[in-house]
């Protein structure tokens, strides 16, 4: 995981985008974007990590890739979804597989948005988690 600025322990850390990510390079692409329009980032690398820090870490918004070690995409928004803790947290699923059933089994089990990271700058990626960060201020 890339801590987001501080020192404090994960718990007590203010995360607004929870991206979890297995390819570190797509990590740090997305992340500097998204830091530097002003989020804090957390950075799983893995489902099961994934799952773990949006528990702690309660983030405002998760984007989620499909294709993950330890726990799929799927499996990790199941577990996201079924859990009270994370049940509200918005998922935004950002995967290379452009299957429309792949977008389509993701919404249905509670994704807010499907995106193609092919498709998806990290521009854009910040302006479409944005609303649900701030929906998601005090």
């Amino acid at each position: 995981m890339h801590p987001d600025r501080g020192d404090r322990a994960p718990s007590e850390r203010q995360v607004d985008v929870l991206l979890v990510e297995d390819d570190p390079a797509v990590s740090l692409m997305y992340q500097t974007k998204l830091e530097a329009d002003g989020y804090r980032v957390g950075i799983a690398a893995d489902g099961q990590e994934g799952i773990d820090l949006a528990n702690a870490l309660q983030p405002s918004v998760i984007v989620l890739d499909v294709q993950l070690p330890r726990r799929d995409g799927f499996e990790v928004l199941s577990a996201l979804r079924g859990a009270a803790a994370t049940r509200a947290i918005p998922v935004v699923l950002l995967s290379n597989l452009g299957d429309g059933s792949i977008a389509a089994r993701g919404l249905q089990l509670g994704a807010e948005q499907f995106l193609l990271k092919v498709h998806t700058t990290p521009a854009e990626l910040s302006a479409e988690v944005g609303p649900w960060v701030q929906d998601a201020a005090p």
